[in-house]
């Protein structure tokens, strides 16, 4: 699983002109699924990401998790995480994972992420044409893919 996470002081989705989900104050997590993805990255994903330091303490430090500092989560699936771009101009997304796979593992990631954070986390629609809307609070993106653990 590849993710790309921002600090935001806010973010929402909106599909058709319909706004799906909104937070404020916390995190914007794009995710992108492949094939050899399963439980074990999802469970060791879901820990690094409740964890992350990334939101100021009282010193104006990077020093809190969204645990500790209270914020929300919006989560949505993007393939193109995934893309490839060795050859030519055209990005291929042959290691992205067919909607067969990548929806149900998609579903216990957010599952998995709202328990792991005690809370429900907001999510977009997989697969549809969705507006993406962030303000970057940093700006502080954080790029993590569970191939590279170690």
């Amino acid at each position: 699983m590849r993710v790309v996470i921002q600090r935001v002081s806010h973010s929402s989705v909106t599909i058709d002109g319909t706004r799906k989900s909104a937070i404020g104050k916390g995190m914007l997590i794009l995710v992108g699924i492949e094939e050899a993805d399963g439980q074990e990255d999802i469970d060791w994903l879901c820990k690094k990401i409740v964890n992350l330091r990334i939101f100021d303490d009282e010193n104006g430090v990077m020093n809190k998790s969204i645990l500790e500092d209270g914020g929300d989560i919006l989560v949505v699936s993007q393939f193109t995480l995934h893309a490839s771009t060795k050859k030519g101009n055209r990005p291929s997304y042959i290691k992205a994972a067919k909607p067969d796979i990548s929806i149900p593992l998609y579903e216990r990631f957010c599952e998995a992420l709202s328990q792991t954070l005690g809370k429900e986390v907001q999510t977009g629609v997989f697969g549809a044409d969705m507006k993406v809307e962030l303000l970057n609070d940093g700006p502080v993106t954080i790029c993590i893919d569970t191939k590279n653990k170690e």
